[in-house]
């Protein structure tokens, strides 16, 4: 089975990367002379997926124009927040609600997306169809981690995902989760690790690790860092 429905969150102020995102999102900042949003995109076409949603609230205009212009080969549509940000439980929620599938990959595009993770994906989203999960993120080990800053957020053993007093593996903005998780939230603003934590609880949050190096825009110094690199 292949999931034919990405997400990507790009409704965020990213005010860790001011004064930049002040007037461009960040989505659409450049790194190597392509923007992290069509990095993303281009990646998500190359896993197989039909169909793209992507959520925007601050500066949405801009996204939804750079899409126009760019006229990508998949179809993607723009699905707004609305009035009030909805951060990423409710903006993923809202997003689905335009859906009739089930199964939906979910992207933070702040993540520098290569082609080097497409067969990890694709390996998640086997172990996902095969164990019959309804859901499961992709971790690295903070030792691969360009910012050395970056603190764990769970600890992974048999593709399990726990929380310790010391947390070695960080998230690094890919899942694969069914709607069924959703049941009984409404489109309000908060956090998908709500949904994780309740899991956690119940010993059912599912992990995949990858061996790449993780490249993440997390503020204006690895920023430069990484334009640098």
């Amino acid at each position: 089975m292949k999931i034919n429905t990405a997400l990507i969150l790009c409704a965020g102020f990213g005010k860790r990367l001011n004064p930049l995102t002040l007037d461009t999102p960040k989505p659409l900042l450049q790194l190597k002379k392509i923007t992290m949003l069509e990095n993303c995109i281009n990646m998500i076409t190359k896993l197989g997926a039909k169909k793209i949603l992507i959520n925007t609230f601050h500066l949405g205009k801009q996204i939804s124009e750079f899409i126009k212009m760019k006229n990508f080969s998949i179809d993607i549509q723009i699905i707004d927040d609305g009035k009030k940000i909805l951060n990423t439980g409710g903006g993923i929620l809202n997003m689905i609600n335009y859906s009739q599938d089930n199964d939906f990959i979910i992207f933070n595009p702040d993540t520098l997306w290569q082609d080097n993770y497409i067969n990890e994906i694709n390996l998640m989203e086997n172990l996902y169809f095969s164990k019959k999960l309804d859901n499961i993120l992709l971790l690295v080990n903070k030792d691969l981690s360009f910012d050395r800053n970056l603190k764990g957020d769970f600890e992974l053993r048999d593709n399990l995902l726990k929380k310790r007093d010391k947390n070695d593996f960080i998230y690094i903005g890919c899942q694969i989760l069914n709607k069924s998780l959703f049941d009984g939230f409404k489109v309000t603003n908060f956090p998908v690790s709500e949904i994780w934590n309740t899991l956690i609880k119940k010993s059912e949050l599912n992990g995949f690790e990858s061996s790449n190096k993780f490249f993440h825009l997390t503020n204006l110094e690895i920023f430069k860092k990484l334009q640098d690199f």
